[in-house]
Parts: structure tokens; C-alpha cells; sequence
């Protein structure tokens, strides 16, 4: 007997109508019943667009979670209060995806990853660049030891200009950071998930504010106000891993470069190669002769066929509802989120005291 799964989404700004809501919405066993948001008109027409039958408007999210028949509840909030929000869901016996990253600091992480331990209910973020085809293909080629050892790689953010000016972005308080936290954690977590090492042992970084308080600076969304620009502009880092390996994590939302990569990563192994700066290409050498294959991800292999793929949202989305169903891992664990916002924090701390950060 199929089983219809009530769900609560609590943020209903930009990520949860560009990615959550759509997706869910398309799924034929889950209903979103109820939505919450500071600004409630921003619930109202979340309501009224992606709703089943009475949904419910919240302006308070311990509101939402009093209600028993809810199952699962989606976080799509500012950094600050994902572990806030998420705990106190786990501990109402909801399932929770938190959105990316998984909280302001390590310390919020660790306890989001104990309260799903203690309260036996599935917890997940929303890395959705591992559900690309790309991502998912160099994945299969990393889990079949295509590429060997993997022990050297890079985890590339870089925006040329493309600093986001609206919501709570460039507020230090809110999110924890800018550029590093807010795309670097989408490109390390990739780099960390095709690796499979979640074992850092040093970490050294750097962050600048070089171009942030430049004023009527270009800008993809429009000049951004400079007394507001609170985060760094770019940061770097590199991390060694207690096996050895070098990950190398560039971002910024503001460089002078010509070098523009996004939630993308590069990888060197003992048997081959990888990148994605121009299409998965895959790299080694053969017979004494080097190689470099282009991977040709598009659906279809016949000019007549239009075929259609799944959007990297929508399989986001069935394949965390099926982890639910199927009583299954997530593709995303909340173990590896959560070093991924053990790292991020160790290079803001590297980059604040100019010294390296040692894990234990």
C-alpha cells in the first residue's frame, strides 16, 4: 500500500520556488501541506501555487512542527538557523533536508548529524550539483576505479562578478560567510563525494576583501552596496587528507579572471584523470600513448530521438523521498555534510589567524 508523505517547507524564498517546490510538486507521493516564512506573503502564494487541499500558512516554525501528521520537513532558510530548525524537527519526528550548507558552523553541524543519530529520523542537505550528469557519471568512474588513486584535486567556485545583492548574502551574521560557504561548499562537497576521503588532516587558508567596497562596481545582478558587502569577496584553501591526497578550493564572487568554473572539480589519480571545465573530459594514458575523452552526456544517441532527462532537482528530490520510503541512506549523509562544514569553517579560521588549523 502506497504511502502519501505530508511535507512542511519552512523558507519559501528563492531556493525553495527555483528548486524545492517544483521538483516536490512534480513527485505523485508527497503533498506539501503546509508553508512557512517571516514574510507571510511569501507562504501565502507558496500555498496557493504548490498546496494540497487546506494547506496551512505558518509565520513560526514550531507552529508547523506541533502538527503530527506532518512527515518531513524541508529547511530553506538563511545559514543561521538550519540547525536550529532542523534539531527541533528531528526531535518532532519529522525527516528533515536541510539546504546546503548544512549550518553556519561545525558545531551546529555536529549536533544536526547527533539529534538524527538520537532520533532515529533521516536528515540530508541539499548538494544538488551531485545530481548533475556529469556528476553522477565521473561518480560511477570513481566508485569503478577508473581514475585509481585519486590523490590530487582541485574544487573550483570562481564568479567572475556575480555577487548575489538581494536576501541576507552579504550579512556575515546570517550566513557565516560569503562566496566559500555560500558556492566553495558546493564544489567541495563534489570533490570530497568522488574522492570518498572525509578524513582532513590540515587545512590552510585565505580569504580577501579586495573588491567588495568598490562602489557602482559591474556586477551580473546590478552594483552591490559596498556598506552592506559584510563576507569576503574570494576565498582559498588547501586541505591535506590524512591519506595524503591535496584538495585545492577556489572561490569567489568577485576575481579578476577570465577562468570562470562553478560547483566543478578536477581530479588526478594513479590511473587517469577527470575534469569538468569543458564538458566531462576524462584523461590517461594507454598503450604509451596519452588520452583525453570527451563524455557525451546528452539523452538519445540518434539524431530523431528528442530524448528528455530528469533534471538534477527532480532526482534531488525522488531519490531523497525514496530513501524515506525504502528505509536507505540518502545520497547525501549528514557525516558528510557535516565535514564539509568542518573544512570550510577550518580555512576561515586558517585565513582569520594566518595559521594552519589541524584536524584531530
Amino acid at each position: 500500500m502506497s504511502i502519501t508523505y505530508r511535507i512542511a517547507i519552512i523558507g519559501c524564498g528563492g531556493i525553495a520556488n527555483g528548486k524545492h517546490m517544483p521538483s516536490l510538486s512534480k513527485l505523485n507521493n508527497v503533498e506539501m501541506v503546509a508553508f512557512c516564512d517571516i514574510v507571510p506573503e511569501r507562504a501565502r502564494e507558496a500555498a496557493e501555487k504548490y498546496g494540497k487541499g487546506e494547506a496551512r500558512v505558518y509565520e513560526d516554525y514550531r507552529e508547523v512542527l506541533q502538527d503530527g501528521s506532518i512527515d518531513i520537513v524541508h529547511v530553506c532558510t538563511p545559514n543561521d538557523s538550519h540547525a536550529e530548525i532542523t534539531i527541533a524537527a528531528l526531535e518532532e519526528g519529522k525527516h528533515v533536508m536541510s539546504e546546503k550548507p548544512m549550518a553556519k558552523t561545525s558545531e551546529d553541524a555536529r549536533r544536526m548529524v547527533e539529534a538524527a543519530k538520537r532520533t532515529g529520523k533521516k536528515l540530508t542537505v541539499g548538494y544538488n550539483n551531485r545530481f548533475r550528469s556529469d556528476s553522477q557519471h565521473l561518480y560511477k568512474l570513481c566508485q569503478d576505479g577508473e581514475l585509481g588513486e585519486v590523490y590530487f584535486a582541485k574544487a573550483h567556485a570562481i564568479r567572475r562578478r556575480a555577487v548575489p545583492t538581494w536576501g541576507v548574502f552579504l550579512d556575515e551574521e546570517k550566513q557565516g560567510g560569503g562566496p566559500l560557504i555560500d558556492i566553495g561548499t558546493h564544489a567541495l562537497d563534489l570533490t570530497l563525494w568522488m574522492m570518498n576521503n572525509y578524513e582532513p588532516k590540515v587545512v590552510l587558508g585565505t580569504s580577501y576583501h579586495k573588491l567588495s567596497q568598490r562602489e557602482n562596481a559591474a556586477n551580473a545582478w546590478g552594483p552591490w552596496d559596498p556598506s552592506k558587502f559584510t563576507v569576503e569577496d574570494s576565498a582559498f584553501g588547501m586541505i591535506t587528507m590524512k591519506n595524503g591526497a591535496t584538495i585545492i578550493l577556489e572561490s569567489s564572487w568577485a576575481l579578476n579572471t577570465l577562468e570562470v568554473d562553478e560547483a566543478k572539480c578536477t581530479l588526478c589519480g594513479t590511473e587517469g584523470g577527470a575534469d569538468m571545465k569543458d564538458g566531462l573530459r576524462i584523461n590517461g594514458e594507454k598503450h604509451s600513448r596519452l588520452f583525453t575523452t570527451e563524455v557525451e552526456l546528452k539523452a538519445g544517441g540518434v539524431a530523431f530521438y528528442d530524448g528528455k532527462t530528469e533534471s538534477p532537482s527532480d532526482l534531488e528530490m525522488r531519490l531523497w523521498i525514496q530513501a524515506i520510503e525504502n528505509d536507505t541512506e540518502p545520497v547525501v549523509t549528514p557525516e558528510q555534510a557535516c565535514v564539509v562544514s568542518e573544512i570550510l569553517e577550518a580555512i576561515y579560521e586558517s585565513a582569520r589567524t594566518g595559521q594552519a588549523v589541524y584536524f584531530d
